[in-house]
């Protein structure tokens, strides 16, 4: 984002938008950057997400103008943010200000790390990240975009259609075209990002803008950060890292080499290490990388992964006895009182109480939507049913369409 100063009244949170004719209401600010804020607005049942960019003291609208133009030209990809449109809204201090009216997205990876606590992330939810990362780039190289500033705050769950998209793209620019100085953020910029940047901020100019590569080496320590559990800011920006990266990527795999199985952990580490070569020609494209054989291995989601990660299926455990399954008159009644339970929260497309296992004994329940699903999360959680305290996680509705039922989630 480009630096522009403003005043306090600009900054200040606005109350509602009005969007093609309609009145949004804030309802949180979701980030603040030095050139625009992002807000959760809803109307009615629904909710999106208003980015509204800051007012250039110098009369233009290069930020807005920048990232509307890419988002229009790139929209349409389930791994991309969806652009909803473009509006100038008035405040009540007599200012215009340029908006982008968005998707909603839920949890970013950079949450995720913090909640991580330096344990890592499970094989499921990595592998999940790197492939939907991995198909957002190999659309966007292919349509001539480079992404510039990936990181784990532009990486988002999208809870209704269970994946991680990427957002923002102030920095983006077409391959061969770079029209932006400065880019990446620390602690994610590649050695020829960091050349680049360096050079420009000495008045140098250079010959050749950075390539597509420059997305991959940021997607190869975002994963090295999921894998570890921990950031790695100063790790990469110290001598040992420029000497021999792929050393300290050894060391921080054989750290971890007791908690993972070992095949795929040699798999994603040889991954990571495809993304991270100095030199940008040597680096895996995002289409080769999808090609590992890391994808080819099937994990099971942590039980931690269905806390942290919203869909519009609700699983329900310590809710059962298995005395309530054999008795069909008692299992009816079970499930009515548990559908009447938990349409308080929103609709309820469907609801499932497996007798056998897998799954026996739990309760599902599909949502209409996530943000119905979130609610109800957070309601049922702790709550008592038949004296005892529920236990309320998400579920993959893909998983629950296809029947299949996981036995166990460690």
């Amino acid at each position: 984002m480009a630096v522009t100063s403003a005043t306090a009244e600009q900054k200040a949170s606005p109350a509602l938008f009005e969007i093609y004719g309609k009145i949004w209401n804030v309802q949180a600010r979701l980030g603040q950057g030095v050139s625009a804020s992002v807000y959760r607005v809803s109307s009615g049942r629904a909710t999106s997400a208003v980015k509204e960019f800051q007012v250039d003291p110098q009369g233009g609208d290069y930020g807005y103008l920048k990232e509307s133009s890419v988002l229009e030209k790139i929209q349409g990809h389930k791994n991309i943010v969806t652009l909803y449109g473009m509006f100038t809204n008035h405040n009540p201090f007599g200012v215009a200000t340029h908006c982008l009216l968005l998707e909603l997205l839920d949890v970013s990876v950079s949450e995720l790390l913090v909640r991580a606590s330096n344990q890592g992330h499970s094989m499921w939810l990595i592998q999940h990240c790197a492939r939907d990362v991995l198909e957002a780039l190999t659309f966007l190289h292919r349509e001539g975009f480079v992404h510039a500033d990936l990181k784990p705050r532009n990486v988002l769950w999208s809870a209704d259609d269970e994946c991680f998209k990427l957002i923002d793209f102030g920095l983006s620019f077409k391959e061969g075209h770079q029209d932006v100085k400065y880019i990446q953020t620390d602690g994610y910029r590649a050695p020829e990002a960091e050349l680049q940047n360096s050079l420009a901020q000495a008045g140098v100019e250079s010959d050749s803008g950075c390539t597509t590569a420059v997305d991959l080496w940021s997607l190869g320590i975002v994963l090295l950060e999921m894998y570890s559990g921990m950031k790695l800011k100063e790790t990469v920006k110290s001598q040992e890292w420029k000497d021999n990266s792929s050393a300290i990527v050894d060391h921080i795999f054989s750290s971890n080499a007791l908690v993972y199985p070992a095949i795929p952990v040699f798999h994603l580490r040889d991954l990571i290490k495809s993304m991270l070569h100095n030199d940008p020609k040597l680096r895996s494209t995002a289409k080769a990388a999808l090609m590992s054989p890391f994808f080819s291995i099937p994990f099971a989601p942590h039980i931690e992964d269905l806390v942290l990660l919203p869909t519009p299926v609700l699983r329900l455990l310590n809710v059962i006895d298995d005395s309530h399954l054999y008795n069909e008159d008692e299992y009816e009644d079970i499930i009515e009182d548990m559908k009447e339970e938990c349409q308080k929260y929103g609709t309820v497309v469907s609801l499932l109480i497996p007798k056998e296992n897998p799954g026996k004994g739990q309760v599902f329940v599909e949502y209409a939507n996530a943000g119905d699903s979130k609610e109800a999360q957070r309601l049922l959680t702790g709550r008592t049913f038949d004296g005892k305290f529920v236990v309320a996680t998400f579920y993959p509705l893909g998983a629950y369409k296809r029947g299949y039922l996981y036995q166990t989630v460690q």
